[in-house]
């Protein structure tokens, strides 16, 4: 399976959901890396404290605050 990165413009490529995209910026693809970075840094600070019930809500919350900020972006 060939992979398609998030910041390209061959995005739809992979997504058998959303038929239509319209082309980000330049400035709007490097927000959505950015966010993506942020919450893959605070998920890997999240990780490294261990696991318990409020460790693993803490990084679906995090996951989640990434996918709304990238949908905002990407809407």
């Amino acid at each position: 399976m060939s992979t398609v990165g998030s910041a390209s413009d061959d995005r739809t490529a992979n997504n058998a959901v959303r038929h239509q995209y319209r082309v980000l910026s330049d400035e709007e693809k490097a927000s959505m890396v950015a966010i993506k970075d942020k919450g893959a840094e605070l998920l890997s600070l999240i990780e490294a404290l261990g696991g318990s019930r409020e460790l693993s809500i803490a990084k679906t919350k995090t996951e989640e605050a990434v996918m709304w900020a990238v949908k905002h972006i990407t809407a």
